[in-house]
């Protein structure tokens, strides 16, 4: 909870610089980076996770790995490195993306399924989110089999649960309060 926290606060400030410098747009290309390339990375989460690793070695792990990004992502970085709290990069990353895009006017839709979304059916969802919302809406596809089939909608503060596993633990839920 704390650590969500410490995130979201890194993230506003950052879009704060960001805002002042008239840089929202580059800095949000280099934080889809980071999410996906720690995303991508085991060996990268590992490293950043390490409290044996050194704050320096990190620093210029991650420097040179995200070479060519924009001064505030870089400062970013350091900032996070000198405060012993760099585990938290991929969090900012992705409470910074979300932060501009409302600033922005638009939403992100996270729609967790067990298997990947057709390009038609994504349309569909798109749809239905933009009249839902009124706002402009991407979606985000995670997969996650654990839920067997059905899906989960997540946009803002809100959550739409129809995963079969869901409907199985209610049914579970149901059955041991009636005995």
């Amino acid at each position: 909870m704390n650590e969500s926290r410490a995130a979201i606060r890194y993230a506003k400030a950052i879009l704060n610089q960001a805002v002042e410098s008239k840089a929202t747009d580059a800095v949000e290309k280099d934080m889809h980076s980071v999410v996906q390339t720690i995303s991508d990375s085991k060996e990268l989460q590992d490293v950043l996770a390490s409290p044996i690793i050194k704050g320096d070695v990190k620093k210029n792990a991650l420097l040179a790995v995200f070479t060519g990004s924009h001064s505030i992502s870089e400062g970013l970085i350091s900032l996070l490195v000198d405060n012993k709290r760099v585990s938290l990069l991929k969090d900012v990353a992705q409470h910074y993306i979300v932060l501009n895009e409302k600033l922005k006017g638009e939403e992100t839709a996270v729609v967790t399924t067990a298997v990947a979304l057709t390009k038609d059916l994504e349309a569909k969802v798109l749809e239905q989110l933009t009249k839902l919302t009124g706002k402009k809406v991407s979606i985000t596809n995670v997969i996650d089999e654990s839920i067997i089939g059905g899906f989960v909608l997540r946009i803002g503060d809100l959550q739409y649960n129809a995963s079969v596993a869901n409907k199985l633990n209610s049914l579970k839920r149901e059955f041991s309060n009636s005995l």
